[in-house]
């Protein structure tokens, strides 16, 4: 079960005195939106208002104004980079789902020196499953990300700079949560073996076969553009996905290679949202994860910004690079 914090909630409507609030979600948690806004409007008698469109992260922040008084933003955390408004509630919510020492039958293989991560929503347990593994003798590390995360040890789909601070100092890494979209964002990045423990489930993971069934694709998508003459720089509108200077930087790279080069901005990228576009490739500098995880969603190569740079022959395949959104 997810906590959503309800107390705390109308506490906050209250005391802010906001006569209306919007409630942004993501889809695994919008199942819960009616009875939210029940509560809200019978506890603080302010008016809930559900946003409908999709949400993928506190990078996909909705604007409320002019639909409400305040939003109510639910299952991430708040992005430090982006700035603090106070008529914004983050609420985690965080898991009640716990581990014992008996994880350590499944974690026979863990090298000495671990990192640990974990998702937003079971960074309680970083602590737990600490202690559980320096109780076999490990050294265990939790890093510090930089300014586009809230917790130490936690990771995005689009930075892993967490695991960035501990690198040098461990041999693999731990991440607790579940699903592959988080966890491989490490694995992407991170040149060393990464386990995920599904605290729900008790099972085990590596990432590996999942990062290169993936690292595969991306190499096909690289070569089918490498002859591209025409490319759509896609630059997108949303608060926390907008690289503007990345993107006009790409555009200057693919002319100075003697292609053609334009520059889009969309709010939601899709292949609806591309289909009108008669290029031979894409460039993405939004979500990383759009080209890597989505890419055939698209009738032409999606790319990110550094297999870009390997499509056109400024790198080569050997010194692949995870696109992450930084600060």
């Amino acid at each position: 079960m997810f906590d959503f914090e309800l107390e705390t909630i109308s506490r906050w409507i209250s005391d802010g005195g906001f006569a209306s609030v919007a409630l942004q979600m993501p889809e695994g948690l919008k199942i819960r939106a009616p009875e939210i806004s029940e509560f809200i409007e019978r506890e603080t008698g302010a008016i809930p208002v559900i946003v409908g469109r999709p949400c993928y992260g506190a990078c996909d922040l909705f604007d409320y104004h002019g639909w409400a008084d305040a939003l109510i933003h639910f299952g991430h955390s708040p992005i430090p980079s982006q700035g603090d408004d106070p008529n914004v509630l983050y609420i985690e919510s965080r898991s009640d789902a716990d581990v014992d020492e008996s994880v350590l039958d499944s974690l026979g293989g863990l090298p000495r020196r671990v990192g640990l991560l974990a998702t937003v929503q079971y960074l309680g347990l970083i602590p737990k499953v600490k202690g559980i593994l320096e109780s076999s003798g490990r050294t265990v590390l939790v890093g510090d990300g930089d300014d586009r995360i809230c917790h130490p040890g936690q990771v995005l789909g689009c930075n892993c700079s967490a695991a960035e601070a501990v690198d040098a100092d461990v041999d693999a890494f731990l991440f607790i949560g579940e699903g592959d979209f988080h966890p491989l964002a490490a694995a992407f990045g991170m040149e060393k073996q990464v386990l995920v423990l599904n605290p729900v489930t008790g099972e085990v993971k590596d990432m590996a076969p999942v990062r290169d069934r993936i690292l595969r694709r991306r190499f096909a998508a690289i070569q089918g553009a490498r002859d591209a003459r025409s490319f759509l720089v896609i630059v997108c509108s949303k608060v926390g996905q907008n690289r503007s200077e990345l993107a006009d930087r790409m555009v200057a790279m693919i002319r100075d290679h003697g292609r053609t080069a334009y520059r889009v901005v969309i709010e939601e990228v899709s292949s609806t949202a591309l289909m009108s576009y008669q290029v031979d490739a894409y460039v993405n500098t939004a979500c990383p994860r759009i080209a890597m995880d989505d890419a055939a969603r698209y009738p032409k190569p999606m790319l990110t910004p550094p297999e870009l740079e390997i499509a056109l022959g400024k790198r080569e395949w050997g010194q692949y690079l995870f696109d992450q959104i930084r600060p």
